[in-house]
């Protein structure tokens, strides 16, 4: 007799997180029109290399010109409603939120970090499966840096984003097995 195993709180919670978090254009963090922006795109894969179509990705960041506090509105709200009123398309906040798309893909348009060192994007995953969120950077330039310098050199290639053209970079974040992404512990 097959026993029947009860599903575990994130195998029941995991799956909606694309339906209760994500916000219109939360994956745009640099106002409109911006010529200096860039994207920040890739795709989820979990441990057998296929993607995750469900999985949510909350991004912070320092401004250009290295401030952390962001600037409010990232989520307006309509006063009369209460519901989602858009960013204000001109503050810079420092954070996006995106869910992946059916084929695991991401995108998160931004501007360039001025953080001390070299420029990174904190990346925070949540996906089916997973009982605790993982936290991760997304470099976008290698060199000496004390997490990555800290890493055997295997590794380190996992956190850095790759240029590409028209101020591009591709970043992709894998689960478990093979070249799974180093996340990161705080305590």
């Amino acid at each position: 007799m097959t026993e029947r195993l009860l599903p575990t709180p994130s195998h029941t919670i995991g799956p909606f997180y694309g339906h209760a978090l994500p916000f219109p254009d939360g994956g745009r963090v640099a106002p409109q029109g911006r010529p200096d922006a860039i994207t920040l795109h890739g795709h989820v894969y979990d441990g057998e290399g296929r993607t995750v179509p469900d999985a949510l990705l909350d991004f912070w960041q320092a401004a250009p010109d290295g401030s952390v506090t962001g600037a409010p509105g990232s989520m307006r709200r309509d006063p009369s409603t209460g519901g989602f009123a858009g960013r204000d398309g001109v503050g810079f906040t420092g954070f996006g939120r995106v869910p992946t798309d059916a084929d695991g893909h991401y995108a998160l348009h931004t501007l360039m970090p001025g953080n001390a060192g070299l420029p990174y994007i904190s990346v925070c995953v949540f996906a089916r499966g997973l009982t605790h969120h993982l936290f991760t950077r997304a470099y976008l330039a290698d060199g000496a840096d004390p997490l990555l310098d800290a890493l055997p050199a295997g590794r380190r290639g996992t956190l850095l984003a790759a240029g590409g053209p028209h101020r591009t970079y591709r970043f992709d974040i894998r689960l478990q097995g093979e070249g799974e992404t180093v996340f990161l512990e705080f305590t």
